[in-house]
């Protein structure tokens, strides 16, 4: 538990702080949000490791070492003096980290029996999920009493307390398995994954397709996507087997993972930034109004759990989509006169979504999933979550920047002396004043980006809704007899 908070917490606690970030380095809006992106791919690349590795050194012993590792990286995070070796040590802690989730479910899944996974799901849904809603009111709170710095070097006093606790209270683990790992397909996918991001990450500020790197980081993720696909289908022993897809609930559950990515979490580093610019929050209280979404999520999740096996899996996931799409509906109102019950109400809503989502998605994925594919299908599992958050707040991200130099544009398109609304509104503006001009410059930017996130809004709830009919195409979990007993 305290390892999974750890490791979710990073992708968010860090979204709060991010304009202190990037004045304190120097960068520009496209660049802050790789501090965001570099440890969410990192995890997503090495996620398929852990499988592996537990099968060959232990599920004790590999996550009491990564969370050192963690530990170690989030110093190096804390100490960085440039956007560059701060985007470089967040690589590495996604790395390092990218291990304990999915072998956090993996423990919980094995020591429970059938009858309680839902309550097990519900216990590793509160560490991976509500680390991931306090994050902003953590990261709030830290900036604002010490530096940004604190958001990460936080991490050590409980990095050290969860590994030494693993190796005190889990047990020993069995003779491992001396099996060979497809390194091929692991440097393929890595490849694909990476240039990927990059080409998400630098398209906006190279222009796209205009600029020659982007042409050959598209052209490197279609050839390794192929090699890739190619090799999983015509190898012995990948190690992301096609077998795991063959399994209905888990296929389908996979591509609710990449969406619910999307969905879920690609909004968080939006909102932050926000609050800070364009409702001008100050850094402590954009992290407070957000600290009530992390108590709905955790009463929604025990609830979740006690709900599975009760009553159709899919009825929940039903309204967790449904609860979703209203917290987005409800943001997509937002202005620049929005109060702060504006944003706690939303986001409360949000939360009791997420919280009816991730509790049964991931009991259901696994309930037809063959044990001895659990470690592989945890994994897996966590890697195309991984993959459709990353992709997806890089997405958002320049698809903000984008809408909003285009309002911006026809904003700035009335701002001049033979413009009728203009002057009748304000008579007496002075053209020929450079700090007339600049406020007024200020201002419809400030403007422009706010319909920008609306605009982000308005798609987020509109892919809610298109989830809802593809959670129906799973097959329901049967609760057994015990459970229907209690």
């Amino acid at each position: 538990m305290l390892a999974a908070v750890l490791v979710t917490l990073d992708v968010t606690i860090a979204n709060v702080a991010l304009p202190r970030i990037q004045s304190s380095v120097g960068a520009s809006p496209e660049q802050i949000i790789w501090v965001v992106t570099s440890y969410v791919i990192a995890a997503a690349i090495a996620t398929p490791l852990s499988g592996w590795l537990a099968s060959r050194f232990g599920r004790r012993e590999v996550m009491a070492l990564t969370v050192g590792g963690f530990t170690l990286a989030s110093v190096a995070c804390g100490m960085a003096t440039s956007l560059t070796s701060l985007v470089a040590f967040r690589f590495l802690q996604g790395m390092a980290g990218a291990a304990i989730v999915p072998l956090s479910q993996a423990t919980l899944l094995d020591i429970f029996p059938p009858e309680k996974h839902g309550q097990a799901m519900a216990i590793f849904g509160i560490g991976s999920m509500v680390g991931g809603i306090i994050g902003p009111a953590l990261g709030g709170l830290l900036t604002d009493w010490f530096t940004w710095r604190a958001v990460f070097l936080i991490n050590v006093p409980f990095g050290a307390l969860a590994a030494i606790g693993m190796f005190i209270f889990m047990p020993p683990s069995a003779k491992m398995e001396k099996t060979k790992f497809d390194f091929f397909g692991f440097i393929t996918l890595s490849i694909f994954l990476a240039s990927m991001q990059l080409m998400v990450d630098r398209g906006q500020q190279l222009d796209w397709f205009d600029s020659p790197e982007i042409w050959v980081e598209a052209v490197i993720m279609g050839l390794f996507g192929y090699i890739f696909l190619v090799h999983i289908f015509t190898s012995k022993a990948p190690f992301v087997s096609p077998i795991l897809f063959k399994d209905r609930n888990f296929a389908v559950g996979s591509i609710v993972a990449v969406l619910l990515g999307v969905l879920v979490f690609s909004a968080m580093p939006l909102i932050g930034i926000m609050l800070q610019q364009q409702l001008e929050y100050p850094v402590l209280l954009a992290g407070l109004v957000q600290a009530p979404r992390g108590i709905a999520t955790a009463i929604t999740m025990v609830l979740a759990g006690v709900l599975v096996g009760r009553v159709d899996t899919r009825i929940l996931l039903f309204f967790g989509l449904v609860a979703t799409g209203l917290g987005y509906l409800m943001m997509s109102s937002f202005s620049l006169e929005s109060d702060q019950m504006d944003v706690i109400l939303s986001g409360i809503v949000l939360s009791i979504g997420s919280g009816l989502i991730f509790v049964p998605l991931s009991t259901i994925v696994f309930s037809s999933l063959n044990p001895k594919l659990r470690n592989e299908g945890a994994a897996t599992f966590t890697l195309v979550r991984n993959i459709g958050q990353a992709v997806g707040i890089s997405l958002l991200q320049v698809m903000t920047l984008r809408n909003s130099a285009t309002v911006q544009a026809r904003l700035s398109e009335g701002v001049r002396p033979d413009s009728p609304p203009f002057n009748l509104h304000l008579p007496d503006f002075d053209f020929l004043s450079s700090e007339a001009m600049a406020g007024m410059h200020y201002e419809a930017a400030r403007q422009a980006m706010m319909v920008a996130y609306i605009d982000a809004f308005w798609l987020l709830f509109i892919l809610s809704i298109v989830l809802v009919p593809l959670v129906m195409l799973m097959r329901p979990a049967k609760p057994s007899p015990r459970d229907a007993s209690v």
